[in-house]
């Protein structure tokens, strides 16, 4: 006995013959499992922008959706933060967040989810893996420091030290956890 959601949600069994319901339950599933990598929040004492998993399940939803169902799952939790639903950093709502110190960030999801699901294929090895999560963590990291930059009217370099650089660690192991599940459970949209 196979559970549909399952096959719309998990990247080791097929999705050739995906139901429409199944796949905006992944979708919805996406949105909502990056509005909780929002709720486990580090505040870190010398920038505006807390640590937090969101950039995981971004990660992970290009490569479980595929390019298009993971942009909508993160326009999706966009939505759902911007109508004020409390998923973003810190319990945060509202359009102001997108202009805020997190906002680069916020809106690279999309670009960063669709990327990743767009370059990863079934077969893909692990090292074809971390390169993509990684251009796609740079890339959020890259238009978060951007909003930073603009938000605290500071330039590039002090951008780079508040809006990247404390990253980097955290970025490494959910990298690394996101190609865990490629090696693990193999692609096969």
């Amino acid at each position: 006995m196979s559970i549909p959601v399952l096959s719309a949600v998990s990247p080791a069994l097929p999705r050739i013959n995906v139901r429409p319901a199944e796949r905006v339950t992944a979708v919805l599933a996406f949105a909502l499992l990056t509005a909780l990598g929002a709720f486990v929040r580090i505040p870190l004492p010398f920038t505006p922008v807390p640590v937090t998993l969101q950039t995981f399940f971004v990660l992970a939803a290009g490569i479980y959706l595929g390019s298009r169902d993971a942009a909508l799952s993160q326009f999706g939790y966009l939505a759902l933060g911007i109508v004020g639903f409390p998923v973003f950093a810190g319990g945060g709502a509202g359009p102001g967040h997108l202009l805020g110190a997190t906002g680069g960030y916020l809106i690279a999801f999309p670009i960063a989810a669709a990327f990743v699901g767009a370059a990863l294929k079934p077969g893909d090895s692990a090292a074809r893996a971390t390169a993509v999560c990684v251009a796609a963590t740079l890339l959020v990291l890259t238009l978060g420091a951007a909003g930073l930059a603009l938000f605290l009217s500071v330039g590039a370099e002090r951008a780079i030290a508040l809006g990247v650089l404390p990253f980097l660690p955290g970025g490494a192991l959910k990298i690394a956890a996101a190609v865990g599940l490629v090696v693990r459970a193999p692609l096969t949209r």
